[in-house]
């Protein structure tokens, strides 16, 4: 599998925190974090407004990135949707799209996940995000799409 289909990322799980009782299945404060790793999709990211919103298009030039994009979202998008930006590493910028209704759907080489809402003002901020988010990606940020927390994929513009 080419290295431009799927991206491995890596992020640190926090350890539990001591409490002053003992748990079973609790580590005691000062313990190392554990590095988790998952293999994501590679994809272009596309930002465009839209009526109530906006729109964010992941399209994958392999088939193999192309269904695991579209596994991905079908089994994680009933939840918060959220974009984290970074660049050399480090966070840029997280939007985490909570005023309004995001939808994900599959398109021939990817998935279309719409966030729109009825309401002006959360409008306004989802089509601020848009914006934000565009610019990071066009400035050379790797952009996270996330549900849950969980990243589904990853790319630029």
């Amino acid at each position: 599998m080419p290295a431009s289909t799927l991206l491995e990322c890596s992020t640190a799980v926090a350890a539990p925190q001591f409490q002053g009782t003992w748990q079973a299945g609790a580590a005691p404060m000062g313990s190392p974090s554990i590095p988790n790793w998952q293999i994501l999709p590679r994809c272009t990211v596309r930002f465009e407004k839209c009526q109530g919103g906006f729109k964010m298009h992941c399209s994958c030039d392999d088939e193999v990135a192309c269904g695991a994009l579209q596994n991905l979202c079908r089994m994680l998008s009933d939840g918060l949707c959220s974009v984290c930006c970074c660049q050399n590493g480090v966070c840029v910028c997280q939007c985490n799209l909570t005023c309004g209704r995001c939808k994900c759907e599959t398109t021939k080489d990817g998935c279309c996940i719409t966030c729109t809402t009825g309401d002006k003002e959360c409008c306004d901020i989802l089509q601020a995000c848009c914006d934000c988010l565009a610019k990071c990606c066009q400035s050379g940020c790797c952009c996270y799409v996330c549900f849950n927390n969980t990243p589904v994929c990853c790319g630029t513009c």
